[in-house]
């Protein structure tokens, strides 16, 4: 659902409005902000045109947080995960915090795979990473670009019933 912004996007604004075009804004890594951006990142070497890089309170391992203050209070890149996720919260979604966690954070490679924020990590976020890494082997690789193998109709009433078990059926907050 993060991704559907993409479906709103033009040429004019660097999309092309379809899955096969640039996803510039919407897909890849995510990072933390307000702190050193990692050497694990995707393209590191391009970590020192970010100009946060620039400002030191941001330049350090901690920049503007506190040591374990946990990855609920840590501020992420703007991407299709972070829209998810607060679209869900902002629509009061039923979801368990483990879904939402989910959601937000697997596409935060540095995290989950680099090894890096462990320093911003409470015990709560090492289960939630296991969490993440448990939804990353059905998430990453295994989109199709072959549409004659999807069954509309029986994905729909799939989604609806999950829609509904979620409290996401009417009107949404998008």
């Amino acid at each position: 659902m993060g991704k559907i912004m993409f479906l709103w996007g033009n040429e004019a604004d660097g999309q092309v409005g379809k899955a096969e075009g640039p996803q510039w804004a919407l897909g890849g890594d995510t990072w933390v902000m307000g702190c050193k951006l990692p050497d694990c990142t995707v393209f590191p070497e391009y970590n020192k045109l970010n100009p946060d890089m620039q400002e030191a309170r941001y330049n350090t391992e901690l920049g503007i947080y506190q040591p374990h203050c946990g990855f609920d209070n840590l501020t992420f890149a703007y991407g299709h995960d972070e829209y998810m996720y607060n679209m869900l919260v902002a629509n009061q979604a039923t979801i368990p915090y483990e879904g939402l966690a989910m959601v937000r954070f697997h596409s935060c490679y540095p995290w989950h795979t680099g090894g890096a924020y462990r320093q911003f990590m409470t015990e709560k976020d090492y289960e939630t990473m296991q969490w993440v890494l448990e939804f990353n082997k059905c998430d990453l690789y295994t989109k199709s670009n072959d549409a004659s193998k999807i069954n509309v109709e029986e994905l729909w009433k799939y989604y609806d019933a999950l829609i509904a078990k979620y409290n996401l059926a009417g009107p949404l907050k998008w």
